[in-house]
């Protein structure tokens, strides 16, 4: 049987390969799948606890709110991205101060 150590394990892995895609990579559609390996992480922390531990389906109901905020979250981080590809002509994150002000 799978225990909760085998589901942290795998979480912290998914966790340090987003931190690690987020801190080195200069593309923002990189770092944009660095963010949504950090959110997969947290949700299965959220239903593994939910599944180990007594009386709820709470994990799993805040796992539905994390997949929904990151939904609109990858929505909205697009947007900019392809405003910031029609401006400037790239979508390396180095160049991003020219969309100040």
């Amino acid at each position: 049987m799978i225990g909760l150590g085998n589901y942290l394990f795998i979480s912290a892995a998914l966790f340090a390969l987003g931190i690690m895609c987020v801190l080195t990579r200069k593309n923002a559609v990189h770092v944009l799948m660095g963010v949504e390996l950090i959110l997969n992480s947290a949700n299965l922390n959220l239903v593994a606890f939910s599944k180990f531990s007594v009386g709820g389906l709470n994990g799993q109901v805040f796992a539905i709110f994390v997949i929904i905020v990151a939904a609109a979250e990858t929505a909205v981080a697009l947007a900019i991205v392809l405003s910031m590809y029609r401006l400037i002509k790239t979508v390396n994150l180095d160049r991003a101060d020219t969309l100040k002000g």
